[in-house]
């Protein structure tokens, strides 16, 4: 699984023009856009889903099928993996709003 992180650079939301960093020429510009950034919620309201639908409108993570298997006069079920014609779930609303990864502040410290 990769990580949900934001992949854009060059923005940090604090004092100084980047991290360790020291501040350069339109760094109260930059301190402006980040406070207009601030603004925004931390929550996460919803995902994209882990699931897909099959042509019979069932939604699962996996689906199979299953076949027989005739080997040596002997019939045997196996279960094939079904990996075409699967619709992706798509957004899925959270129940519970999550905060986002990429918020920098520190929630709990022990």
């Amino acid at each position: 699984m990769g990580a949900s992180g934001s992949k854009s650079r060059g923005l940090w939301p604090f004092g100084s023009s980047g991290p360790g960093g020291s501040e350069g020429p339109g760094g109260d510009q930059a301190l402006a856009r980040a406070r207009g950034l601030c603004s925004a919620t931390p929550f996460v309201f919803t995902r994209r889903g882990s699931m897909y639908y099959d042509e019979d409108g069932d939604l699962a993570h996996e689906f199979y099928e299953e076949t027989i298997v005739t080997k040596n006069g002997r019939k045997r079920a196996k279960l094939k993996r079904i990996h075409k014609n699967l619709i992706p779930q798509g957004i899925v609303k959270l129940e519970h709003p999550r905060i986002h990864v990429d918020f920098p502040v520190i929630i709990c410290e022990v």
